[in-house]
């Protein structure tokens, strides 16, 4: 029997990639870890119960060979931090994770951008994502902030940021999710906060976002206006939500707090992370 282990993190989101295609995401330290192990036979067993089997499956068929597949029964575990559906990259972490630690076992040559995409398709082709969300996938795997252009699955920066950053997420009880069609009509305040990414000013550009996501998605402005008034550096809905996630410096995470305990919720505190995600055989 042959076992690898992959750790990646998941990550919240200053641009939203759905507006305009670009997108700019950061890196948190809250952890998915898959193991995954092969023994003569045939099949998957997948050993989860919040993300898509579905997804799974696809993500091990784009990486393990078909003549191993033919021969091996594969065993998969996943152990999780990220809340499944809000907005902060579950499935990327997932998908990513799954893809390296088969790709350890079976392909150790696919390479960087083979193994992301791999996850990337299976996100599409299983329903979870719209567009495989290559800067949540990147942001997971690199850590730190990328920008990329997700139509053409293309990463035009990454930088780290400082590691004495926290970033607080609510996630609200409430998880039903608006219309994200709507977000088209947001199409010129996503590209401003694109340009300001682009131009370095990173908390800007999630504010921004922040504004265009509370018109069309939510939260209520309000509630982004009153964490802003802790002295945080940017808050906004994170992916399609709704989970928001409120960039602050480290003396400033219990102000956050408490404008968000009285709210219907739970409240994670994380750190930045700017470390890329690794795999190695058991």
């Amino acid at each position: 029997m042959r076992s690898a282990s992959a750790t990646i993190h998941g990550a919240v989101s200053l641009v939203n990639a759905l507006g305009n295609g670009n997108g700019a995401t950061l890196g948190t330290t809250l952890s998915t870890t898959v193991r995954v192990s092969s023994m003569p036979g045939r099949g998957i067993a997948i050993n989860t119960r919040n993300q898509s089997a579905k997804m799974i499956i696809l993500t091990i068929q784009n990486v393990v060979p078909a003549a191993e597949l033919e021969r091996s029964k594969i065993d998969v575990w996943v152990n999780s931090q990220v809340p499944t559906g809000c907005g902060l990259k579950s499935s990327s972490a997932t998908s990513t994770a799954v893809a390296m630690a088969c790709s350890t076992i079976f392909n150790p040559d696919i390479g960087e951008r083979k193994m992301l995409l791999a996850g990337i398709d299976a996100s599409i082709r299983s329903g979870v994502s719209m567009s495989g969300a290559y800067d949540d996938a990147c942001a997971c795997y690199y850590g730190g902030i990328n920008m990329t252009h997700n139509p053409r699955m293309t990463l035009l920066n990454r930088v780290k940021t400082s590691p004495d950053l926290r970033v607080v997420i609510f996630v609200p009880d409430d998880r039903n999710r608006k219309n994200i069609r709507d977000l088209k009509k947001m199409d010129h305040v996503l590209g401003t906060a694109w340009r300001l990414a682009m131009d370095g000013r990173y908390w800007d550009a999630m504010v921004m976002n922040g504004i265009a996501m509370s018109a069309v998605l939510g939260p209520d402005p309000y509630l982004l206006n009153s964490l802003m008034s802790t002295g945080a550096l940017a808050s906004s809905l994170s992916g399609n939500g709704p989970a928001v996630a409120t960039v602050v410096r480290e003396g400033e995470v219990r102000d956050v707090e408490k404008v968000l305990q009285p709210l219907s919720g739970h409240i994670i505190v994380t750190a930045v992370n700017n470390t890329r995600a690794y795999s190695h055989e058991l």
